[in-house]
């Protein structure tokens, strides 16, 4: 396995001194120690990070490193072939690319097919690339490659990083001085026992939809109320949006995340616009991406209130303790929409927690039988 520090120094060698991105599971100890180094910037999602590595390259000549996840490569696409490409602004950048659902190694569904085509969308891209090797003394060699091919071709070059590439490293910088005492899964629990027969419930990507399928169980409730969106990090927000225009006699919930709504944040003016009623927009803040390593979000830096009644949301409330969300949460549920819950929350989640035993496409059809009842 590759030392993070070791990766880290070596490309301080060749000059890396910025390092914007979005985390990823697979590289959650490389970027743990580059953000303990205070070397790391954040971005909203992946194409935003490379106008962000655009940006700095244009102010310093110098060559920044891109990471994420392969999930969000297609997010970059767009600025990959219309910014940094050789053939337009010619923009050298590496970009390290965690590779979910490489074939022959077990992941989750919504990572088989991005992880199975990832190869020949750098191919088709014309992005050079390697398998980045999980012994020092050949990822030295790589690397030390990518950056000649990079500074000949003033293009990008691209890493792909197998799972257990990296050795262990913890995260030791304090995301954030205040704590807040609920944990996201007793929000779930409490929202649980409040929802209707005949609400609609959209939740986000990572842990919340994977706590919301052990909750179901755990009270005995069925789970074709809820359309778990397994993928497709950003766009809780919009497929609850299509949901609340075509079934307007029904409550939709949209249960979302800080990072989630961040990365697509121009949805919220979109629901803000479309004004559907029965729209309810709940967002858990833990102030982290926790799924893929805990590297912080803006999520306690802005107020996502202010921002959803800036887009037309009718109207924002905030929790920040049990107290709180007990005195608002019958209130949120009542206004007319769209409206917006903000719950902040700590980190962290059970150990033992599962994944959903039901398959997507599975989940899509008992979903759809769902909403068809009040046809």
């Amino acid at each position: 396995m590759l030392r993070p520090a070791f990766i880290y120094k070596l490309l301080e060698d060749h000059g890396v001194e910025f390092m914007p991105g979005v985390p990823d599971s697979l590289l959650k100890n490389f970027g743990s120690y580059a953000f303990d180094q205070g070397n790391e910037l954040i971005a909203a999602n992946e194409g935003g990070a490379l106008a962000i590595a655009s940006g700095y390259h244009l102010a310093s000549g110098k060559i920044p490193l891109v990471y994420l996840q392969n999930s969000g490569f297609g997010n970059m696409v767009n600025p990959l072939t219309s910014l940094a490409d050789e053939e337009v602004y010619a923009i050298p950048m590496l970009l390290m690319i965690g590779w979910r659902g490489q074939p022959g190694v077990k992941d989750e569904p919504q990572h088989i097919k991005q992880g199975r085509t990832q190869e020949a969308q750098l191919r088709a891209l014309g992005i050079p690339y390697t398998i980045l090797s999980s012994e020092e003394g050949e990822a030295a060699n790589q690397i030390s490659k990518a950056f000649d091919v990079m500074r000949e071709n003033s293009s990008p070059y691209a890493l792909l990083v197998p799972s257990g590439t990296f050795g262990n490293y913890e995260l030791q910088a304090v995301s954030t001085e205040k704590k807040y005492p609920l944990k996201r899964e007793e929000v779930l629990e409490l929202l649980v026992q409040k929802f209707g027969e005949k609400d609609v419930i959209v939740s986000t990507t990572g842990k919340t939809s994977r706590e919301l399928f052990e909750l179901r169980a755990k009270y005995g409730q069925p789970h074709h109320q809820d359309f778990l969106t397994v993928g497709s990090m950003g766009h809780a927000s919009q497929i609850a949006l299509g949901i609340a225009l075509e079934k307007k006699k029904r409550r939709v919930f949209c249960i979302d995340g800080d990072g989630s709504v961040i990365m697509h944040m121009g949805g919220l003016a979109i629901i803000g616009e479309q004004k559907p009623e029965n729209f309810k927009h709940i967002v858990i803040n833990n102030g982290a991406h926790e799924s893929v390593g805990g590297q912080p979000t803006a999520g306690f830096s802005i107020d996502f209130g202010k921002i959803a009644e800036a887009c037309g949301y009718r109207k924002a409330f905030c929790a920040e303790n049990k107290e709180s969300l007990n005195a608002i949460v019958g209130d949120f549920m009542e206004q007319e929409g769209p409206v917006l819950l903000e719950i902040r929350t700590q980190l962290g989640a059970r150990s033992d927690l599962g994944r959903p035993t039901i398959a997507p496409v599975d989940n899509k059809s008992d979903f759809m039988k769902f909403l068809r009842e009040d046809d």
